[in-house]
């Protein structure tokens, strides 16, 4: 439970914050931008995430465009054959956290935007894309999908695990009385999206998915969805 408080509190810090955020709002900001990057850090890099993280990054390859970066707990299981990665990650202290593990690596990575949103890159640009507990918190889930589809080459292939919406019907009760404050408490952190439906909604095929609950971990909050998907 602790390991997934941090991992969702860390979705404070994954998109910029909206100008003119004053008084109560801006303290938050002020610990989302500078204390809370640390905290997940650490937490984020606990070994119970290792063995999905390994899973995800499996079949990687040629350039990747990574979302939601963060501190780079993903970069150690970078398979041999990625050539370079472009991290998107509008956190400062996440990307200064970071330095040492990319620095370690055999992979060129790149700080090369902010906003899963808005991706600066041309059509057609990589061939693999990554996101891991990213997609909870994407404001327009849809627009940072088709940014992904846009910037892939075809037959590129998107690696994701993700929390959200979970099988059971009991649960998801649950979820849905629950959201409310998850997203007011963790800076918009959805509990109900349907992860594979909204990415076969955007156009990608889905060609394989894992959907399980993460041991140790609340049924409402560890309800994953692991697999990958590719864009026509």
């Amino acid at each position: 439970m602790l390991v997934f408080f941090f991992r969702f509190s860390f979705m404070w810090i994954r998109y910029p914050k909206r100008a003119g955020q004053t008084g109560h709002t801006e303290l938050m900001g002020i610990y989302g931008d500078h204390v809370l990057p640390r905290i997940v850090n650490f937490a984020c890099g606990m070994k119970n995430a290792e063995p999905e993280r390994r899973r995800v990054c499996e079949g990687l390859a040629g350039e990747v465009v990574e979302i939601g970066f963060g501190s780079g707990h993903n970069v150690p299981f970078y398979p041999a054959a990625v050539t370079r990665v472009a991290a998107v990650e509008p956190a400062d202290v996440g990307w200064k956290l970071a330095e040492k593990r990319i620095a370690a690596a055999s992979t060129p990575i790149e700080r090369s935007g902010l906003d899963g949103q808005s991706l600066p890159f041309p059509d057609d640009s990589f061939d693999s894309a990554l996101s891991t507990w990213t997609m909870c918190t994407i404001p327009d889930l849809g627009t940072a999908l088709a940014e992904l589809r846009r910037v892939l080459k075809p037959g590129g292939t998107l690696h994701f695990v993700e929390h959200g919406l979970a099988p059971d019907a009991d649960v998801q009760v649950w979820q849905h009385r629950l959201e409310p404050v998850q997203k007011r408490v963790f800076g918009g952190c959805h509990l109900t999206r349907p992860i594979v439906d909204l990415v076969s909604g955007a156009g990608f095929e889905v060609t394989g998915v894992d959907v399980y609950y993460e041991e140790g971990t609340p049924k409402f909050l560890g309800a994953n969805s692991l697999g990958t998907a590719v864009s026509p």
